[in-house]
């Protein structure tokens, strides 16, 4: 079998190649993705794999194997695109819309997962069971696409026992995958802060309520929050990225504006967490004679891979690789909806090396000059198969 899909996923390379190009020269934002639906649909269309629409521009495809087996595995690969200028000018698949780029490698996984079919759809009589593809929007912004699909019934009729999702990762070589098992990602919560005093003049600080100077406080403060009330054994990131006093030098302003984030991997300390950042912050601005108002828009939830799952797909990896091209991975702070698939099934997520520095491709995801070694694509495709084909038992 693993010959086999490794035949069939050097057939359908230059193909994949060509999808994923296509798509990263027409991104598409989260919650906007309607050409990337439709060039999916069609791809599906072309193979005759039957599939289903959800969450406006979601795709769900299936594909039934042989005989009756109610063994059901999902792949999943999110569509949406960055609000990022790409900087690759001497590329001919360079992005056509300014201020819009595939900083992330959703190109990768959506034009990966349309190989992972094709490579499936060939081998249907040759495995029980049932694969679901889950061709997923809006991974990049809040409530995040997955939440949306699970309420709508992407893990239903049938239902998957598990679902898996791999994404590209630059600082890992390509050809390479790295696993890890149990708590990988974290939660994220965006922080939404206005202290508000009384401005005026800056020479006459005895007149106002600064809240410059409240908003200063209750950025240290809250600090303690990871380094006095967290558990030392337990990772928790708070850090604010943009604060707003639109005053003057010589005026204090009547209000400051301050936003951050929150991550950590624990459900009962994130919701303690929530609950002292308010407590304090709004405090210390009362104290000082202001008033805070702490708003925190609850993101998404921390990431497990399930372990028996993982160990499955990380010794097929092994398998389909070689041992010496699969990596141990560290937790990772970075935040994925993804996780909502895993706090509701067994889940695996890894890592598909896209590096190679002879091809200048280990820039960071999210950066303007992100982009990747294609020949990763040759992975991505044979490799999600393989795991789906083994976790099918063929």
């Amino acid at each position: 079998m693993k010959q086999k899909v490794q035949a069939l996923a050097n057939q359908i390379f230059n193909e994949v190649v060509g999808f994923r190009q296509h798509l990263h020269a027409n991104p598409e934002l989260s919650f906007q993705e309607f050409e990337t639906a439709k060039f999916v649909k069609d791809k599906l269309i072309a193979l005759g794999i039957p599939f289903t629409e959800m969450a406006n521009t979601g795709v769900v495809g299936l594909i039934k194997g042989k005989g009756d087996s109610d063994q059901v595995i999902a792949l999943r690969g999110d569509m949406d695109a960055l609000p990022i200028n790409e900087a690759n000018d001497d590329k001919p698949y360079k992005s056509k819309k300014p201020g819009v780029m595939h900083a992330c490698g959703h190109d990768v996984h959506t034009s990966s997962l349309l190989g992972t079919a094709y490579i499936l759809n060939q081998l249907k009589d040759e495995f029980a069971g049932s694969v679901k593809l889950i061709f997923q929007p809006a991974e990049e912004i809040l409530p995040g696409g997955a939440s949306i699909m699970i309420k709508e019934g992407v893990l239903q009729n049938p239902t998957p026992q598990a679902v898996v999702g791999q994404h590209v990762m630059p600082l890992i070589d390509a050809g390479k995958v790295g696993f890890r098992s149990g708590i990988y990602m974290a939660s994220t919560d965006e922080l939404y802060v206005t202290v508000t005093g009384k401005g005026g003049h800056g020479a006459q600080p005895h007149q106002n309520i600064d809240p410059v100077l409240i908003t200063s406080h209750i950025i240290v403060a809250l600090q303690q929050i990871v380094s006095r009330n967290a558990d030392p054994r337990l990772p928790s990131v708070l850090s604010f990225g943009k604060v707003i006093a639109n005053g003057a030098t010589n005026v204090i302003p009547n209000e400051v504006k301050l936003e951050g984030t929150f991550r950590t991997l624990n459900e009962k300390w994130r919701d303690e967490a929530h609950r002292l950042m308010k407590k304090m912050a709004e405090g210390i601005a009362e104290s000082m004679g202001g008033s805070c108002h702490f708003d925190i828009h609850r993101g998404y939830p921390f990431l497990i891979n399930e372990e028996k799952l993982t160990a499955n797909a990380r010794a097929f990896a092994e398998d389909y690789l070689g041992k010496e091209n699969v990596v141990d991975l560290d937790i990772w702070m970075a935040a994925e909806d993804f996780a909502y698939y895993s706090q509701v099934t067994d889940a695996c997520f890894y890592r598909l090396g896209t590096g190679n520095a002879l091809k200048d491709t280990c820039h960071s995801v999210h950066t303007p000059n992100f982009d990747i070694d294609e020949d990763a694509l040759k992975t991505s495709t044979g490799l999600m198969a393989y795991i789906a084909l083994k976790q099918l038992g063929n």
